[in-house]
């Protein structure tokens, strides 16, 4: 019996082959997959075939393009350029070698193994990005890490939250924010939460603002790069100045000297955050300090024994720096474009920062910033003020304020820094906050920190 079976499943199997070489010829029912493309039934013989991505990839959708935030607009990547690991790169030996690279795709993503259907495998509650499921994903290895990170500035924007809640009336909380109006809610997800990140914006994925997708293949970066990671979303302001990219300006003496990279100074301890809820970053208990490394200056010179507890260390070694202002978001964008000049005010945060005067930047918000969105003006606008404390990253031991005219360093501020005035000229004037530097909508919200009747008399204005 079981040699007959055999013998008609053998002259079955001739039938079906003759059969279809009767028919046309692009027709044939021949099996031409090879092993190699059997290997695309699984989510990482997929992405490690860039055919395969070319093939089955779905267009960006028009809406999410445009800016990201105040560094312009993003770097392209195609969407499977994003998600393509590259077998013969050293990143992608790095990732499969890892603890990560071992386990299955699906602990982390969801979805389905074993398919070369989209469809399919992208089903079973896929997650594109799993650290946006961050305590159900990254938490279960990284617990003590999560505890401290769920809460961050990074993650969750609070100190952007808190201005808006605080200029519309709602006072500052984790809580204010979802009190907000919808449309407001809205207009801050499509426009300043894209630069804020999660675990994967740093450790493996490009931020959205750098272009987004998978960074070196998929291995996880313990430290975030500097260039493609950090100053990917701190361009404008944090990247711009360090780098020295401004004409006229030199790259912070941290970076052209010792060649330091953020995490010197940043560390993941100040980045993860202590699990507390903060709505300014100046109220981190673990920032960095000038002071935590230079221990030895208050007395090292004649600027440091007069001033160093009345100024903050930018006021005096900080170079011009980016500044822009009265955004309107969803429109023109910052109608005061970026523009560099160093301003030096009362300190705006007493409470927080011990000195008398420091450096300010002009920030982003106007009343009718978010009119785009429905909100005509913001109810307490001028309950801050627009120029922020500021501390630049382009510190120089010798700047235009610790130099004579002659260029030569000196042992008094009058030359560089002092207000002076000699014959019908006013020396230095421009490196104040006054009033007259306001806009009119301005003057109420920063009143109590321009330098209007608040300068020595000696300084003869």
């Amino acid at each position: 019996m079981k040699n007959i079976l055999l013998y008609l499943l053998v002259a079955l199997s001739f039938a079906i082959v003759f059969s279809a070489c009767s028919e046309d010829k692009d027709e044939l029912i021949v099996d031409t997959v090879t092993e190699s493309d059997r290997a695309i039934n699984s989510c990482e013989g997929c992405h490690t075939n860039y055919d395969v991505l070319q093939d089955v990839y779905s267009p960006d959708d028009p809406s999410t393009g445009g800016g990201h935030g105040c560094g312009g607009d993003a770097p392209h990547y195609e969407p499977y350029d994003r998600v393509y690991l590259s077998t013969s790169s050293s990143d992608y030996q790095e990732f499969k070698a890892d603890i990560h690279g071992r386990l299955e795709c699906t602990y982390c993503h969801n979805g389905v193994n074993g398919t070369s259907d989209k469809e399919m495998a992208h089903s079973n509650d896929f997650i594109q990005k799993p650290s946006t499921h961050a305590d159900e994903k990254c938490g279960v290895c990284h617990a003590d890490i999560y505890e401290r990170a769920h809460n961050n500035l990074h993650a969750n924007g609070w100190g952007q939250k808190s201005m808006l809640t605080l200029r519309y009336g709602l006072g500052t909380g984790p809580d204010k924010f979802d009190q907000l109006p919808d449309e407001l809610k809205h207009a801050y997800d499509q426009n300043c939460s894209t630069c804020h990140g999660t675990c994967g914006d740093c450790h493996i994925n490009r931020p959205p603002a750098g272009g987004g997708g998978l960074y070196k293949s998929h291995k996880f970066n313990r430290k975030p790069d500097m260039r493609d990671n950090c100053t990917a979303c701190h361009s404008s302001r944090g990247g711009h100045a360090y780098f020295g990219i401004a004409a006229g300006t030199k790259p912070d003496v941290h970076y052209s000297k010792a060649g330091f990279e953020c995490t010197q100074c940043h560390s993941g301890e100040e980045l993860h955050g202590d699990g507390e809820y903060h709505d300014q970053r100046y109220k981190l208990s673990n920032k960095p300090e000038c002071v935590d490394c230079h221990t030895d200056v208050a007395g090292s010179n004649t600027f440091h024994s007069v001033h160093m507890d009345d100024l903050n260390c930018n006021t005096c070694h900080s170079q011009d720096y980016n500044n822009c202002g009265s955004c309107h978001i969803g429109a023109e964008g910052a109608r005061v474009e970026s523009h560099l000049k160093f301003k030096i005010a009362i300190n705006p945060l007493p409470d927080i920062k011990p000195y008398s005067m420091v450096t300010v930047r002009q920030s982003l918000m106007a009343p009718d910033s978010w009119d785009v969105y429905g909100v005509d003006a913001m109810p307490d606008f001028a309950v801050r003020p627009t120029y922020k404390y500021s501390t630049p990253h382009n510190i120089q031991r010798w700047t235009t304020r610790t130099a004579d005219e002659n260029g030569d360093p000196y042992t008094t501020c009058f030359y560089g820094c002092h207000i002076r005035v000699e014959a019908d000229t006013v020396y230095n004037k421009e490196f104040y906050l006054f009033e007259s530097d306001l806009q009119d909508w301005e003057i109420e919200a920063n009143k109590d920190i321009v330098v209007d009747g608040k300068l020595p008399s000696s300084w003869g204005l």
